[in-house]
């Protein structure tokens, strides 16, 4: 007998809106207090297809789904440097909301096709109509360099079934390694980036009120909230 999908993912489908809201507030919060570590936040549940087939591959018995795939529910926060990535770590590790059960820091511990990543898998309570259910979810945390060569490599894994080139494999890698050099050098500038950017908030501010602001106006708001803070 088929499994009824549509109630089995109903939960899922609840974690990753909640989550999604929450950590977009949480965004918010940050924009309001200065240099925010998250850029944006996706979600989405893992399709039915998707599940099955990574069941065969897995050799992942139905009875165990719940607690052998810890991905059908999926949040990707993406951030603008890699140390960003383990302010958010740190600030999932304090919620008292979700339970972090599992790690993988794939940024020092990179897998050989070059994929960097920090992965954690945590436990969420969602409140159904009459139980609480506590589900796993795996929350995603990558560079946007790393978010596009991962998003790349994904799709052509889907044209080669992962069975790469050995001349498109060796490009991937490179392309990586390129990838996290960018990476590492805007965070050599991290402190000349973030100046700019508040230089740039400053000026939205005053184009809000009203007023395009001057050099000196804008120059003077930020070091103005730098002594404030």
């Amino acid at each position: 007998m088929e499994r009824d999908w549509e109630n089995f993912l109903l939960p899922y489908e609840e974690a990753v809106k909640e989550l999604k809201l929450k950590f977009r507030t949480l965004r918010s919060q940050f924009e309001k207090e200065g240099h925010c570590p998250i850029e944006f936040v996706t979600g989405r549940v893992k399709p039915v297809a998707s599940i099955k087939e990574k069941m065969v591959r897995r050799q992942i018995r139905e009875e165990r789904l719940a607690d052998d795939m810890e991905d059908i529910a999926g949040i990707r926060i993406m951030c603008q440097f890699v140390e960003d990535i383990y302010t958010v770590v740190d600030i999932i590790g304090k919620r008292s909301d979700m339970q972090i059960i599992e790690e993988r820091d794939y940024i020092a511990n990179q897998k050989p096709s070059g994929y960097r990543s920090y992965h954690i898998v945590v436990r969420y309570p969602v409140q159904l109509l009459d139980e609480q259910t506590n589900i796993k979810v795996e929350i995603q945390i990558r560079t946007l360099a790393m978010n596009f060569w991962a998003t790349i490599e994904h799709s052509l894994g889907y044209k080669y079934r992962g069975m790469f080139p050995k001349e498109l494999k060796e490009r991937l890698a490179r392309s990586a390694e390129a990838a996290f050099l960018l990476d590492n050098e805007m965070s050599s500038i991290r402190e000349e980036i973030q100046e700019a950017q508040e230089l740039f908030n400053n000026k939205i501010k005053f184009i809000e009120k009203g007023q395009p602001p001057s050099q000196f106006e804008m120059i003077k708001e930020y070091h103005d909230e730098r002594k404030r803070s």
